[in-house]
Formats: structure tokens, C-alpha cells, sequence
């Protein structure tokens, strides 16, 4: 984890917010390449659960939503963890994070455990009193189910059918940690698929094998996946069944996703306490209900972090050692980096052409600074599958060499025949 948190700060991926000020903790901002990952794992999220499917939709809703919606939803009585303070140092810690009566750094002892409200508090317009009071919301789910109704009359579908959401969420939680595996500030990635009642179980089966099979299409290795049922225990009070998708993170395995088969708690929740019917009418069944849930809900930031840890390697490349991020390609940052041999005309002309042509159908970088084997070592480390040399040769026989970051081979092809080459090894 150290060498792959430097590794995301040196080269632009993630790194402490506010740093020149000391930081703020559980925030991290991300860089040019970590915007590039975050936007791939994004756009594989959406394209596999709303474009490719006939059965879901979009929605993005608010981040700041009426207060009565967290009420309804049970966030406000319930959404806490249990906080204990240490009488030396006065630092809190989540109770069931700490081991034994006392501090094991100072060796202070551990107040009792009262439970703290994770979300954040704000207010809405120039007065800030209780009648103003709001919060920032702890997830993205209560966004559509508050939506429901509209988004079922709007876009005339028909259970089973879901409503899919990629935006910001905020936990005041007590102990962030593991770089970005935990955050106060986090981006989501959650769909909520409406069934009728009897079909809820059978809807949990397909989604937990539907979402690990993407963790698999996006290249994470096979053995350091794995599909874990909630033992009744760990249940939530209004959960029939939920699975987790986990992986072998170096502080063990842990949470990638959880899949979670909600009932009807949110629906019934929000029609109680707004007085909307929240009902479904079947006309070919001729019966009304209240459609139950399954929510695949995943991380941006967490399989962003899988997909670092899982591509990162380290190993001897001709007598020297080399840092690797071997990247799906449909995950890579850049898919293509242009590196002219020197920065000598008419190399760099040359090179900009060529990269200004690639551009439009692949991510790619212009990179003409230091030698081309500090150059090559970069794209390895940023994970770019694929750098297009150009060479003083080049000139003559309009041919450049495609360097390969996994086998490190080079092959001369035609400057002519160059997409099509890329596209082949990278479609």
C-alpha cells in the first residue's frame, strides 16, 4: 500500500486534499491521470447497467435533498457507529476498530460507546437555525427511491426495472483510512432494481453474479475475487438476503460491493411518511403492490484502488527492476503514448501529427521530456499498454515502432497501417 500510495502522488492519481495546508482527512483529490481511471470505471459502469439493458434507467438527483427524506429513510435515528474517546489524548475511534480497554499508543483508557451520527449537517438559505437545518446526503440510493413514482410514470417501464445513479456521497465517518478505501467524501455507483415481491430472491442471485462477472471484465484477477453471503446476523433489519463482492485488498479481504435485497422498507418508508402512493399497478396481472428492491451498490473510489493494487507489480526487466501497472486496456488512462526519439525536428512535427490522428479514436499522451527509456519506464508505471516510437527512420520509410508494456516487444508497422494495428491489440 506505501509504495502504491507514492507511486499515485508521484505520478498524479491521487494524493491528500488541501495538502499545501496540512490535508483534511478522508478527502483526497485526484489527479489528471486518477480523473482519467475514475471516468473509465464510470463510463464501464453505465454502459453495462443502463446502455446495454432494456430494463434500467438514469437519474441524478440532488446531493442536498429535504430533510424529511432522511427522517423517512431511518438515517436520522439510526445512521451511526459507536464512538469512544481516549481520556488521555482525547482522539476518538469507532469502538469495534480499537482492541482491548485501553489506547495502545499512550496507554489511555477508552470512554464508554455512545453512537454518532455519521451524516454531515448543513443549512439551506441565510438562516442557520433547526428549521433550516439539512444534510449532505450519506448515500445515493434515498434519491431515487423519492423518485420512484416520477421516474415510473416519466419513462413508462414496467417492474422488473431499475434506476441507476453515479454521484458524490458524504460520511462524517470516525476513522477513514486505507488511502481511499474509506472516505468522508466518496463517489457511488448504485442501482436500485424494482421486482414484483416474488421475484426479489431470484433478482438477488442474477445481480450478484452479474456484478462479479464485471469485476472480472475489467481485468481484476480471478483468485482474488470472491462472492461472500451476509451470515442472518449481519443482516440489516430489512434485508431478506445480501452478498458482498470481495477482494484480497494487503490489509486482507474486504468490501468491494455489496448486493443487497432491501424489500419493500424504502418504498413503504417514503409513502408513510409523505402520504404519496408509491404503488405499483400490474394492468396484465391486475394487481397493485409495492415492488421490492435489489441494490447492487459499488464504489468509485474502492474499485479504483482494487484496480491499482490488482495491476500493480513490480519485477526484473533486462537486468534492471521496473514498476508495471498492467491495466485492462479498456481501464488504462492513456491507451497510447507518441514519443518522438528526440526533440529534433522534423521528429517532433512528426509526432504531433501522428498523435493528433490517434487522438479521436484512442486516450493518448505527446511525451517528448527525458530519455526514451526513463520515458518507456513512465508509461509502465502509469500503465499505457502502448507507446508509438517515432525515430529519425521514420523520415525515410514512414514506419514507427509499437512498444508493448507487458511483453516489451517492438514491432516496425507502417505509419499508414497504424490504427488499425493499435486497434487491434487494444479492441
Amino acid at each position: 500500500m506505501e509504495k502504491l500510495v507514492s507511486l499515485a502522488k508521484r505520478r498524479g492519481f491521487f494524493f491528500q486534499s488541501s495538502e499545501i495546508y496540512g490535508g483534511i482527512q478522508g478527502v483526497m483529490d485526484f489527479g489528471p491521470l486518477g480523473v482519467a481511471l475514475r471516468n473509465n470505471i464510470k463510463r464501464a459502469w453505465w454502459r453495462s447497467m443502463v446502455e446495454l439493458r432494456d430494463d434500467v434507467v438514469g437519474i441524478d438527483a440532488g446531493i442536498v435533498m429535504n430533510p424529511k427524506v432522511w427522517e423517512a429513510s431511518g438515517h436520522v435515528q439510526n445512521f451511526t457507529d459507536p464512538l469512544v474517546e481516549c481520556k488521555k489524548c482525547h482522539q476518538r475511534f469507532r469502538a469495534d476498530q480499537v482492541s482491548g480497554p485501553r489506547h495502545e499508543d499512550d496507554g489511555g483508557e477508552f470512554t464508554e460507546a455512545r453512537q454518532f451520527n455519521l451524516m454531515f449537517k448543513t443549512y439551506v438559505g441565510p438562516m442557520e437555525n433547526s428549521s433550516t437545518q439539512a444534510y449532505l446526503r450519506p448515500e445515493t440510493a434515498q434519491g431515487i427511491f423519492v423518485n420512484f413514482a416520477t421516474i415510473l410514470n416519466s419513462s413508462h417501464m414496467r417492474p422488473p426495472f431499475g434506476i441507476a445513479q453515479i454521484g458524490k456521497a458524504f460520511r462524517n465517518e470516525i476513522t477513514p483510512g486505507n488511502s481511499i478505501f474509506r472516505l468522508r467524501e466518496f463517489e457511488q455507483m448504485e442501482l436500485e432494481f424494482f421486482v414484483p415481491p416474488a421475484e426479489e430472491m431470484t433478482w438477488l442471485d442474477f445481480w450478484k453474479e452479474e456484478r462479479l462477472k464485471w469485476y472480472l471484465a475489467l481485468g481484476i484477477q480471478r483468485e482474488r475475487l470472491r462472492l461472500r453471503q451476509h451470515d442472518k446476523d449481519e443482516l440489516a433489519h430489512y434485508a431478506r438476503g445480501a452478498f458482498d463482492v470481495e477482494y484480497e485488498f494487503p490489509f486482507g479481504w474486504s468490501e468491494l460491493e455489496g448486493i443487497a435485497a432491501r424489500g419493500d422498507y424504502d418504498l413503504a418508508a417514503h409513502q408513510r411518511a409523505s402520504g404519496r402512493d408509491l404503488t405499483y399497478f400490474d394492468d396484465i396481472h391486475r394487481e397493485r403492490y409495492l415492488p421490492h428492491v435489489v441494490e447492487p451498490s459499488a464504489g468509485v473510489d474502492r474499485t479504483m484502488l482494487t484496480l491499482m493494487i490488482d495491476a500493480y507489480h513490480e519485477e526484473e526487466a533486462r537486468g534492471e527492476q521496473r514498476v508495471v501497472l498492467r491495466f485492462h486496456p479498456s481501464m488504462a488512462p492513456i491507451e497510447v503514448a507518441v514519443l518522438p526519439l528526440s526533440r529534433k525536428e522534423p521528429l517532433t512535427a512528426l509526432a504531433t501529427k501522428v498523435e493528433h490522428g490517434l487522438r479521436p479514436h484512442f486516450r493518448t499522451e505527446y511525451d517528448d521530456t527525458q530519455s526514451i527509456g526513463k520515458r518507456y519506464r513512465r508509461q509502465d508505471e502509469i500503465g499505457t499498454p502502448f507507446a508509438v516510437t517515432i525515430d529519425f527512420e521514420t523520415v525515410n520509410d514512414q514506419a514507427e515502432t509499437i512498444r508493448s508494456r507487458d511483453e516489451m516487444t517492438q514491432v516496425r508497422v507502417a505509419l499508414a497501417e497504424l490504427r488499425k494495428e493499435l486497434e487491434a491489440r487494444l479492441r
